[in-house]
Order: structure tokens, then sequence, then C-alpha cells
């Protein structure tokens, strides 16, 4: 245990109401306040002339004090604090609100060091409720004149007292703090050595220094998770023992004929990756990405054909239980002619359908078993895993795949997403995991028309939704509730629902959400895919994997509600076939963020393109399920601005990992990566 881990409590000046207070802000040691970095600065180096300060601007002055007078604002209940200043070009007042003994204090002839906001009061300049700062005869201001940090806040603590705090902290503790890293590294990379970095990102001396200070500090936390991941990585790559699954068995070359299309060559190299590696007895741990519609499925199915060839079986989880049952049908019907045989295991099963079907998964009479989280529990049992497939991982988390991977003897593992991660992501988050990409979509495949409308064009809406009708085509219709809310101004599902009934009719409508029961589900899907009721309103329970060529259509009400990713997908639930496809937003974004999403939306098609816009209005966290496990929680690292730093790191991270796979050379920088990653990454061995 260092200084750092010592309670904030520890620190002069914070005592037991203060440090409940910062705790509400995660800062509980004095290594988490040393490390709770300003959320933006004010740069009062500036000093305005009384005589040319302008109105609704923010300043910072040098004054003397002239007079001060304290009263009661009966109208308002507040008390006044009016100060009359001078700076012998010109004169002003200062305003403060609710400082009793202000008055007191600011006697004529006093000093100050003023900063804030100007308003014109009776054709005199006027600070609104100042920082200042009591100056002696030829005292220089700390606060107010030089470049000043500004935190996040919580109720009781301010600015100007987290500020004394922490530069007592700095004092205290920097002289003793020790650098983790090499100097070499330090010296090759041209970094800041880390107790001036850490002390120009509180108190800033330019701009110039200031980026100096931030490249460190960034570096360090995209470094430290980069060695985590070559960690884990090497650990995972140093495994042998994984069933060897030749390519080229019957059964794949069978199923790949019998495909009703031509794989693109985008799906063929893929294939060859996945291939190579699940013929090696070293485990298979990789990340397949493919936007909507690109066929990730086709390739996932021919891998698992490669597993089934080699005598294992193979499992596929899916986030919902319609998206397995779905997989099954189609799967199923494709396979189970060529003798594979396919179990669906969801949540839903009786109990004796249930311990039929586990019988069956750990006889091995089961080639392919299809669920949601249930396939995870610890009952499930199977003769010989070779090859888990887990969909749409990040609905999953970062790390749960290693449950299902511990049902088999060190099976093959590949995880699947059509939320195309950013590069930047990927190398974070995903660094354990090699990564394939198919980025071309299959041929005949038209681009969805995406457009945000408004409420004076609902009534053209509905009638091109009775055209499209008339002429065989699917459309889904999704809300983002089911019942009326106090909380949200949403129209619910069933409300929607009933206006659709009355307004198309009770035999062109169907409803589906998550509270119905699997049966039900299924018998809405089948009468949807049909087309005996082709207009679907729904919850977003159809947002992954639902395939309806016949859609044409997808309305999306309360849009502003749904992340960018979320409303990607929802859309890639048309445009499934060679036919023109609509995806249309209804809503009314209160907020810039809502605004660009649906701005975001409409301008492209292209699932990498959206990620992209979705990590910069969201956060890398919220995209790829890793907020739970504090992986992207950077304090100082952007995965946008700082792409090459984190290229950079990362290449570092693995030759040193590589040279040193212990890294007894580098012992501060194992203990600092044990301390972060241990557990967030499952890291094995202790620093």
């Amino acid at each position: 245990m260092t200084v750092l881990d010592s309670s904030i409590r520890y620190l002069n000046g914070v005592g037991p109401v203060k440090a409940s207070r910062l705790e509400r802000l995660g800062v509980r040691t004095l290594g988490d306040l040393l490390f709770f970095f300003p959320r933006r600065y004010e740069d009062r180096r500036r000093i305005v002339s009384l005589k040319d300060l302008q109105a609704d601007t923010v300043a910072a002055s040098i004054v003397t004090v002239v007079s001060t007078d304290s009263r009661l604002s009966v109208k308002k209940r507040i008390s006044l604090t009016r100060a009359i200043v001078s700076d012998g070009h010109g004169l002003a007042s200062a305003l403060w609100f609710n400082r009793k003994g202000l008055d007191r204090l600011l006697t004529s002839g006093t000093r100050l060091a003023l900063y804030g906001k100007v308003a014109k009061e009776g054709g005199m300049a006027q600070f609104v409720a100042p920082e200042f700062e009591i100056l002696g005869e030829d005292e220089v201001p700390v606060q107010i004149g030089g470049i000043v940090a500004v935190y996040s806040l919580t109720a009781g603590l301010s600015d100007r007292w987290l500020r004394k705090i922490i530069h007592r902290l700095l004092d205290q503790v920097l002289p003793e703090l020790e650098d983790h890293m090499p100097e070499s590294l330090l010296r090759d990379l041209d970094l800041e050595p880390l107790g001036p970095a850490i002390r120009e990102m509180h108190c800033p001396v330019s701009p110039e220094s200031w980026k100096r200070a931030r490249r460190r500090l960034a570096f360090d936390e995209l470094f430290m998770l980069q060695v985590g991941l070559a960690i884990r990585r090497r650990s995972v790559g140093e495994l042998r023992g994984a069933p060897r699954l030749p390519l080229g068995g019957p059964l794949r070359r069978k199923i790949e004929h019998s495909l009703p299309f031509e794989l693109t060559e985008d799906q063929s190299r893929v294939l060859a990756e996945i291939g190579r590696d699940m013929s090696s007895d070293v485990t298979m741990n990789r990340l397949l990405q493919g936007d909507v519609g690109s066929g990730k499925t086709a390739v996932a199915t021919l891998a698992m054909m490669q597993a089934v060839d080699g005598g294992t079986q193979a499992a596929l989880m899916v986030p919902t239980s319609i998206l397995a049952q779905q997989h099954a049908i189609r799967l199923r019907s494709f396979l189970e002619p060529h003798g594979v045989k396919v179990g669906l295991l969801t949540g839903g099963l009786s109990a004796k359908e249930r311990k039929a079907l586990l019988k069956e998964i750990a006889e091995g009479s089961i080639d392919l078993v299809i669920g949601t989280h249930a396939v995870i529990q610890e009952d499930v049992v199977f003769r010989r895993l070779g090859l888990i497939v887990i969909d749409e991982q990040h609905r999953f988390g970062v790390l749960q795949r290693g449950a299902l991977g511990g049902k088999g003897e060190m099976p093959h593992v590949l995880v699947m997403t059509a939320t195309p991660i950013p590069r930047t992501l990927a190398l974070s988050v995903y660094g354990d995991l090699s990564v394939s990409v198919i980025r071309t979509m299959p041929e005949g495949r038209i681009p969805v028309k995406t457009r945000w409308i408004g409420d004076h064009k609902v009534d053209d809406l509905y009638g091109f939704l009775d055209s499209e009708m008339d002429r065989g085509r699917r459309i889904f219709w999704v809300c983002p509730l089911i019942e009326e809310s106090e909380h949200l101004n949403a129209r619910p599902l069933e409300e929607r629902f009933d206006f659709l009934v009355r307004r198309f009719g009770s035999e062109r409508v169907s409803m589906l959400h998550g509270r119905m029961s699997m049966e039900e589900r299924r018998s809405v899907m089948e009468e949807f895919a049909s087309g005996e009721s082709p207009l679907l309103a729904s919850t977003t329970v159809i947002e992954v994997g639902v395939d309806v060529p016949e859609a044409t259509v997808m309305v999306i009400e309360g849009a502003e509600r749904f992340g960018l990713s979320q409303l990607h997908q929802l859309r890639g639930r048309v445009g499934r076939s060679d036919e023109q496809s609509w995806c249309f937003l209804l809503g009314k974004p209160g907020t810039q963020d809502g605004n660009r999403r649906l701005e975001a939306i409409c301008s492209s098609s292209d699932g990498f393109e959206v990620a992209e816009a979705d990590m910069a209005i969201r956060g890398p966290g919220e995209i790829c399920g890793t907020r739970q496990h504090g992986l992207t929680d950077f304090k100082v690292a952007d995965l946008i601005r700082d792409e090459d730093l984190l290229t950079l790191a990362r290449r570092i991270a693995i030759d040193m990992v590589g040279r040193d796979p212990n890294l007894d050379s580098i012992p501060a920088v194992k203990e600092m990566v044990f301390r972060m990653y241990r557990e967030k990454l499952e890291l094995a061995g202790t620093a």
C-alpha cells in the first residue's frame, strides 16, 4: 500500500463532511484526487481594464475597493452585497448574492483580483457573483491571472476549495512520486516525467505545456491497457490442446455447394482466416465484424460445419430468444437434410423439454446448439465442444464469452458483431482477439433510403405504407415502449397498435413485444413473414437478426430515444432484397446529441461510418458494453483523437511483452497493469 492508497480524510483540510462529498465524485483516496483532472480550463491570463469591460463577456481585473454596502432584497428574499471598485482608469461594481459578512471583509482600500461575468447596470459595468482573491500591495493573484482548472463538482464543494486542496496534495505527494515508466521509454518517445505532467494538468502554465502533459498521461492509460491485453493474448495463444478441426471436410464442402448464393470475396477471405485458426491446436479467439446483412451468419455456419466435420459440437449464442428461434428454424431446414442435428436451448423450455435436450447435448447426439444466455448455465454440459460462435458480442459484455469457453476443453471461439467497431475501439477492447472484417455487401443489395420526417408529412407516410402493402411488401413499425409511462413522452406500442388497426384494418396489423410467450411471438412472426399480417407494430425485440426479405419499410417512432447503432440495427431489418427499401424516423429531439444522431443516420448507410459517429457522440464504453468493466473509462485518453497514440502504445506493448513475457525488467509497469486490469481482463498470476 502506498501513500496514494490512503483515505482522502488524511489530507489536511478535508474532514468527514467534505470527504463524503468527494466520494460522490468517485474520490476516496489521495490517488483518486491526484488523478481527478479538470473537466475544462478558463484562460484568465488577460487582465482587462475596467474602462474596457464589455457586457455579456467574462473578464479578469485587478481593482481596489472604493466602498461596499449590503442590503436585503425584499422581493427575492436574498441578501445583496455590492462593492464599487476602481483600477485608476475607471469604475465598476461587483455584486454577490447571499454572502453575509462579505461587506466587512471587503473594506475600502482592499486590493482584489476579480473574475466573472460582466453585465451593465445603470450605465456602469458590473461583475455578477465574481470569484475574487484578496491581494497584498504587490501580491500576484494565484487563481486569477493564469489558466485555471474547472472541476466536476457536487453540492457542498466549490472550485475554489477544490483547487486549494489539490494544490496542497500536489506539494505533498509529487516530490515523492516515483515514475513507473522506464526512463529509456520516456526518452525515446519524448514524454514528460509523471510528476510534472500531473502538476501541469491541474495547474497549466500554457496550452503548449498542457498538451505535452496530456500526451504523457494519455499514453500511460492506453499503454497500460495494451500491456494487459498483450499479456492476455499471449496467455491465450500459448494454450495448446484445442481440437484440430481440419479444413475441407465433406460436410462443410457439401453445405457450401448447397448455398443459394456465391460467397463474396470478403466472405471467402474471412472463412480462410477462420479455417486456418481452427485447424491448429492453439485456441482460436477471433472477432468477426460485418455490417448488417453482410453475410456473417453464412460464414459462421460454414465454420460450425468445420467443427462438426472434426467430430466435435458447435454452439451459437445469440442475445434474444426470437433470434435464437429464427436461427433454429432456418438452420434446421438447411442442415438437417444433410444429417446435422440442431438443438434450441432457451429459457422458454419446459422442465421436461430442457432435461431431454441437456441429455442429448451431453451424449453428443446434438451437433449444433443454438441458444441465449441459457447456453452458459452450469447444468449445460457438452460431450466435446469444438467451436463457440457468439453473435452480437457487445450485448454480452466484453468478458462474458469466457463463461461459454469453459464449456469445453479449450474450444475455438468466434465472436461476431453487426455493429462495426471503430478501429481504435477494436484495438482497445478486443486487443486479445484476431480481427476479421467483411466490408462488402452481397451483390444486388440496394442501400436503404433514410428520411427524418415531421408531423406534417405523417399523412403522406400512411399513404405510402398503403401502397407498399398493396404491392405485397412488409412493414415494421417500432415503438420504444409497450405501455403508457409517466416519465417518458413517447407513444406506447399498444396505443400505436390501436391506431394502426383503425387506420389500416385489423387483418393487416399485428403486434410483437418481449412480454409475449415464445409461442405467441413465433405465431406473430410467421403471420408477418407470410404476408398474412404485413404490418408489424413492435418493440426493439426485432432489432437483431430478424430476416424477412419482403420487408421494405422500417418506421421508427420516438427515434431520438434510440442510440445511433441501434437505429442502424433496426434499419438493417429492411433492405434484404433487390427492392428499394426505406427507413422513416419519427422524432423530435430535445438535445443537440439527439439531432446529431438523426442527422448522422440519415446521411450514411455505411455501418462503419455510423459506428465512428456513434463513438464520437456516446463514447466507447456504451457502444461496446465495456462500461461495466471500466476498460475504456479513461481519465485523459480519447479513442477518437488519440488513434495515433493508441497505435504506438499497442506496438510497444506487444513488443515489450514479446521480449519479456513476465515483465521482470519493468516491475513497476507490471505492478500498475495488474493493479488496474487483473480482474477486468482476468489476468492470471500476481504482480
